[in-house]
């Protein structure tokens, strides 16, 4: 992600005594190798501990240096980047890969299915270049420090294991269903949200709203893989649409959704206004608009995520007597915004991913608890 739809906040500097997260950069261009380990090392940080022009090449890398994330590009000789994933991960299962491309729908689509595949997350290439694309080496160098900070690369903990446990506000007693679904996700969210999908498929007829940080392209593709996965109609907003029961409504890459109250009836707003948390589209905009206009009929689910965007969010939702529940830690490939969104703490439930998908269609049944 390139853009101000997938920018988020850096991450503060590394903490003295703390290794710098070292990067591996697989790109068949010495150019691009070049620009991009320059600009990773300009944070003090990162540590780019080699290169590769290949797939092949990057696994020989692997096989003698350390890394802690592979910035690996997709379009190679020899072996690309769709074919090198599986052994690198194979080779290193803990590292962190981040799939790099040209913002093409060809190159979206084998992103999505890197992700599918274990990829970590994925970054666009600027159109202009990447010399001058600041936007470009914030993004970058932001997932690199939260994919490869010391919390991230060391093993997760099994989900449900024994923890400090974190704040929850319940709601008492049985309240009607919700009249709207709302979601917010980020770095690890595609995958995350076809298993979510997948779950409410056949069971959920109120509208969902969903904001994931991504480009445009991969909005678009986002929308088709969920309406498959679900089973339901799923696209991108359109301006000026009046929302209707059992559809998807996913924000487009650079710009804000958010739902006005019409005469009509509830309708979708777009707007370029300024990045919240670095991100348009933004969770932030789209839940505070969902609570002006249903309130407590809201029912909605913070996903894995770097950054906070969605917290504040999530606290006008339970002003407004709205409900949410964040995705835990374990299960997560970053914990920032859930992590953020729970230490509210409004929130009704942490949950293991597997278990998002079953929570929201049993709250969107009549009179759940």
């Amino acid at each position: 992600m390139t853009d101000a739809s997938a920018a988020a906040r850096p991450p503060a500097g590394i903490a003295s005594g703390v290794s710098p997260v070292r990067v591996l950069v697989v790109d068949d261009s010495a150019i691009v190798r070049g620009l991009i380990t320059r600009q990773l090392e300009a944070d003090p940080g990162i540590k780019v501990v080699g290169s590769a022009p290949h797939g092949e090449a990057a696994l020989a890398e692997l096989s003698r240096r350390d890394a802690d994330v592979v910035l690996l590009d997709i379009e190679m000789p020899v072996m690309d980047g769709l074919t090198a994933l599986p052994l690198i991960l194979a080779a290193r299962p803990r590292l962190k890969v981040v799939m790099v491309s040209s913002l093409t729908r060809r190159n979206a689509e084998i992103s999505l299915r890197a992700l599918q595949l274990g990829a970590a997350d994925y970054i666009a290439k600027p159109e202009g270049g990447l010399g001058s694309a600041d936007e470009f080496t914030r993004d970058l160098i932001s997932k690199v420090k939260a994919l490869g900070t010391p919390s991230s690369r060391a093993a997760k903990p099994v989900a449900n294991a024994a923890s400090a446990p974190i704040p929850t506000t319940p709601r008492p007693g049985p309240r009607p269903p919700p009249t709207v679904l709302a979601i917010g996700a980020s770095t690890g969210g595609p995958p995350a949200l076809l298993k979510v999908f997948a779950a409410l498929k056949g069971a959920v007829s109120q509208p969902i709203f969903l904001t994931q940080h991504m480009p445009a392209t991969f909005t678009a593709l986002l929308a088709e893989q969920l309406s498959r996965a679900g089973d339901r109609p799923c696209r991108e907003g359109v301006e000026g649409e009046i929302v209707e029961a059992g559809r998807c409504y996913i924000a487009p890459g650079g710009w804000h959704m958010t739902v006005v109250r019409e005469r009509a009836g509830p309708t979708i707003r777009l707007n370029q206004d300024p990045p919240e948390s670095f991100c348009r589209p933004a969770v932030d905009p789209m839940f505070r608009s969902l609570a002006k206009v249903y309130g407590a009929g809201v029912l909605a689910v913070i996903l894995t995520g770097m950054g906070a965007d969605g917290a504040k969010g999530c606290v006008a939702l339970a002003d407004a007597g709205g409900r949410f529940a964040v995705q835990d830690e374990a299960t997560s490939v970053v914990w920032g915004m859930p992590g953020a969104a729970a230490e509210t703490g409004r929130a009704e439930k942490v949950l293991p991913l597997d278990e998002v998908g079953p929570w929201m269609r049993h709250m969107a049944s009549a009179a759940a608890a």
